[in-house]
């Protein structure tokens, strides 16, 4: 006869307020928390929160709550835009000098002569950042910018490059950093996708799904990719011809299955992920179609984002979306402009930037000063930036190369003050000098901006306690706030 123990070993506070006497300390917290992202962790006996997605208490008190990400996907050129080299023009045409060391690329050994670039530069707002005239009106927005010249990623080629940037690793299979956001704070809104994916083509992106993935994590965390023409979220309005009592009672019939079936295969993330996506559609057809419905916005603001042009309007509309669904406290929302690689200017570089920078600087100025006049700049982290820049030796002529051994980013709001530059490349702009930030060390100050501290925040993966930056990232804390 298999003898029950009388009594159980409590191993921690939680497990007491939920087991002893009758679980009335659990139910005598849950009234003090109230509606409290504390109350997820007395949800079940292992700790985890009975909604994944549900707000969570950050570590410390950070002045971000959103991050809007602005990737350049294909490497947008430091050197042409914000880190002007004047050296560069008086070597223009010949070999990289010796005391620079040789250069590896994309394409090997680099031994191309240097490229001047042709740019006018000016120093912009009371700060004096230097702006290149590609960027006129994001030039005006230069008392707000904090640019990092002294970015280093581990990624040579675009797949590498565009993978580390997103999920820490040069290689596919891990969490994306939305990923992470969304298991470290959860949402703020239970109607909408917490992490939105938006991108200016129908063009793949270099690694597809898996850099907005949630790789080891549990498929909920992974972001939600809405479509760049027409209405945004396919298939999300229920057809006129349905009522809402047969609706309800079709999905409510579909719930009871999903859920009977998933509940043998537990472990099955992808299966749990789906049902969840079914559930929170349902709860999206009350609150979505009014989130991106840019109709209600007044003509001044559209034209603000470049909506009413024709150059502008793709990449107007994706900010203008944004800055929506930070409104409506979607965590962590991230925008491709060139997706497929075409920032990538191996020939050409003048053709190129021309054009796509014609067709963000705009709308990227646009949304910063809308974020600012709604007073939600000061929550909103904006970051701008591609998967690494691009070389001061030429490639075919008139382009450039790749170069992850030191490049541009800029972050705006979030707390940060504005007009300020972090780091410095060498004379040429091939390789990161001061204040080296590699992609790790980004991606630890992005949590640290959101009140999160990057080493407590671990997802245990086959015994292996796992972060964003493995192991090897440290916030930069040196830079001035707001």
């Amino acid at each position: 006869m298999q003898m029950v123990p009388h009594h159980e070993i409590l191993t921690n506070r939680r497990d007491f307020l939920r087991k002893a006497g009758g679980g009335f300390g659990a139910l005598a917290a849950s009234y003090l928390l109230g509606e409290s992202p504390a109350l997820s962790a007395l949800s079940d006996a292992g700790g985890q929160a009975a909604n994944p997605m549900a707000a969570k208490l950050a570590h410390r008190i950070g002045k971000a709550k959103s991050v809007i990400f602005l990737f350049m996907e294909g490497g947008p050129s430091h050197v042409d835009l914000f880190d002007p080299k004047p050296l560069l023009r008086q070597l223009a045409g010949q070999s990289l000098p010796a005391s620079f060391g040789s250069v590896i690329t994309a394409m090997g050994e680099s031994k191309a002569p240097l490229l001047a670039d042709q740019r006018e530069w000016k120093q912009h707002g009371e700060s004096g950042l230097w702006i290149s005239d590609w960027l006129p009106h994001t030039a005006r927005m230069a008392d707000d910018l904090c640019v990092i010249r002294s970015c280093v990623s581990s990624g040579i080629n675009h797949a590498g490059g565009v993978c580390q940037m997103n999920t820490g690793s040069i290689f596919g299979g891990r969490p994306s950093l939305g990923a992470w956001v969304n298991y470290g704070l959860g949402t703020q809104n239970q109607n909408l996708p917490a992490f939105v994916v938006l991108k200016d083509s129908d063009a793949q992106v270099v690694n597809g799904v898996r850099n907005w993935g949630s790789g080891f994590m549990p498929a909920v965390y992974q972001g939600v990719q809405f479509e760049p023409d027409g209405s945004p979220i396919a298939n999300l309005a229920t057809p006129k011809s349905v009522s809402e009592t047969r609706q309800r009672a079709k999905l409510g019939f579909l719930n009871q299955m999903n859920q009977s079936f998933g509940a043998e295969r537990q472990d099955n993330t992808q299966l749990d992920a789906r049902i969840k996506a079914y559930e929170l559609a349902f709860r999206m057809q009350a609150q979505a179609p009014e989130a991106v419905d840019l109709g209600k916005e007044s003509e001044a603001t559209k034209k603000l984002y470049g909506i009413d042009e024709e150059r502008t309007a793709t990449f107007g509309r994706n900010c203008l979306l944004a800055r929506r669904l930070v409104e409506r406290g979607v965590r962590f929302i991230q925008l491709y402009s060139g997706a497929g690689s075409k920032w990538d200017a191996h020939d050409k570089i003048e053709a190129n930037h021309t054009k796509y920078c014609g067709e963000t600087d705009k709308p990227v100025a646009g949304l910063l000063m809308d974020l600012k006049a709604r007073g939600l700049l000061d929550e909103t982290l904006v970051i701008w930036g591609g998967e690494f820049g691009r070389t001061p030796m030429s490639e075919k002529g008139d382009g450039r190369d790749h170069n992850p051994t030191g490049f541009t980013m800029w972050m705006a709001g979030g707390g940060i003050k504005g007009g300020q530059t972090i780091g410095s490349t060498d004379d040429l702009g091939l390789r990161a000098v001061d204040d080296k930030l590699h992609v790790h060390d980004l991606h630890a100050t992005i949590l640290h901006l959101m009140g999160m501290d990057h080493t407590k925040l671990v997802y245990k993966y086959k015994g292996r306690p796992e972060r964003i930056d493995q192991n090897e990232g440290n916030p930069y804390t040196k830079m001035r706030m707001a």
